[in-house]
């Protein structure tokens, strides 16, 4: 599906943009454009692609951009078939101290992002969201619960012909950068306590795999307006501490810290209210776009009380994994084979 054409991906030196790499570079795919502001890693993944890669490095081109800046969105639009707009601000604490910087990023950079897509008549713009995003209760969740309305409201402004915009929403990608896995794994080297913040406290947990995946599913599957959301299992905060000590074979003590700025105790991948419409694909919710207009007039006499058995989908009502079925997870993950390696070798 990819043969021949030019994929942009948005925050492209990210966890995300690397795992797009290994996924799709030494397929038959056109060219591969990084976008993101910061030269350094843009230098480093270029530098490592050209080692490891040379056949295929041809194939990556660099622009330095700000999502914030709709020119330098702009320039490296030109011959875009299909765009992943992974850039973003995701750190709960740091939004909540800099809620308008998420607000520009989130929020007024996806705008960018969308209208200069459909200026440049890209086919397809898969966008990533987060279980942050229902039901709110932060500065991060609600810049991206916003992105989510202005992804659905410019998915309405165009034909999905000419342009179809999506969304995806996941829940906490395993050995991401910023998340708590690589902070244990740091920990149990220095022979320091493993800082928990509520054991009890619930999260979705997929890999950065699985996250490529339910976006490829979402550009095969997806309507323009839709949001796409992944079924996916949870674990307490407890249990993937443990999980992650005794993968190590570590001894480290865990210290509850008590809860930080803005995090929830369980999070939320589909709503109750949008479990009236959504519509259940096996492993993924299709949640479509609501495609009433503002002409309310007619509503009140006329209505649909039909509604779905779907429940609203969450990280304490979903499946809940052991302590066993964490450490399989976890050892499936490159990231951890290589950690695991240099602390069994002392290279670290």
């Amino acid at each position: 599906m990819f043969q021949g054409k030019t994929l942009l991906i948005t925050g492209g030196t990210g966890s995300f943009g690397n795992a797009v790499l290994d996924r799709f570079l030494k397929t038959d795919i056109k060219e591969i454009r990084i976008f993101s502001r910061d030269e350094l890693k843009q230098d480093n993944m270029r530098h490592f692609y050209q080692k490891e890669f040379p056949e295929y490095s041809d194939k990556l081109k660099f622009y330095i951009g700000d999502v914030r800046d709709i020119q330098s969105v702009r320039n490296a639009m030109h011959g875009v078939d299909y765009i992943f707009h992974a850039a973003a601000l995701k750190q709960v604490p740091s939004c909540e101290f800099f809620p308008v910087e998420a607000v520009k990023t989130n929020v007024l950079g996806t705008e960018n992002v969308l209208t200069a897509a459909i200026e440049a008549g890209v086919k397809k713009v898969i966008c990533l969201s987060t279980d942050k995003a229902a039901y709110p209760v932060n500065a991060m969740g609600t810049s991206k619960a916003m992105m989510e309305k202005v992804i659905v409201a410019k998915s309405r402004t165009v034909s999905p012909e000419k342009t179809a915009i999506c969304c995806t929403r996941y829940g906490n990608v395993m050995c991401s950068r910023g998340s708590v896995i690589p902070l244990f794994i740091s920990q149990i080297k220095d022979g320091k306590e493993l800082t928990v913040t509520e054991p009890s406290m619930t999260r979705f947990i997929m890999s950065l795999e699985e996250a490529v995946e339910l976006v490829v599913f979402a550009f095969q599957n997806a309507e323009s307006g839709d949001i796409m959301v992944q079924k996916a299992p949870a674990c307490t905060i407890e249990v993937l501490a443990q999980a992650v000590k005794e993968v190590f074979h570590a001894e480290n003590p865990i210290k509850v810290i008590g809860i930080r700025h803005g995090e929830k105790m369980y999070e939320t991948l589909l709503t109750n209210e949008e479990c009236s419409h959504a519509i259940d694909m096996g492993n993924f919710y299709r949640v479509p776009c609501d495609k009433r207009d503002l002409n309310y007039d007619k509503y009140f006499k006329d209505g649909d009380v039909e509604r779905n058995t779907l429940t609203e989908f969450n990280s304490s009502n979903t499946e809940l994994l052991d302590v066993e079925q964490v450490k399989q997870k976890l050892l499936s993950l490159k990231y951890i084979q290589d950690e695991l390696a240099d602390w069994e070798t002392g290279c670290f």
